[in-house]
């Protein structure tokens, strides 16, 4: 078991041997998970890069085109019901 100290400006320091052990490297980003009893502290893991031809086939849109005035629409409907609580 490893031991350190919080710094007046609440940072720790991870020991050398944890940190080469997960492969960490000046930088990382972490994420800190409330346990209760504790703190798990888990590698941000980054979203893999990708291209418009990678995403572009969850865009299609099955069935007749919506005109400009019917999107308007369903975005105005849409922020009067975030406003107003209705659904």
């Amino acid at each position: 078991m490893k031991k350190t100290k919080m710094s007046s400006k609440g940072q720790v320091i991870i020991p050398k041997a944890l940190r080469d052990a997960h492969r960490w490297e000046e930088g990382q980003e972490l994420i800190a998970i409330d346990m209760g009893d504790g703190i798990l502290l888990k590698p941000k893991k980054p979203f893999p890069e990708t291209t418009l031809n990678d995403v572009a086939g969850c865009l299609r849109y099955q069935g007749m085109p919506k005109s400009l005035e019917e999107m308007e629409d369903a975005i105005r409907q849409g922020v009067k019901e975030l406003w107003n609580g209705d659904s």
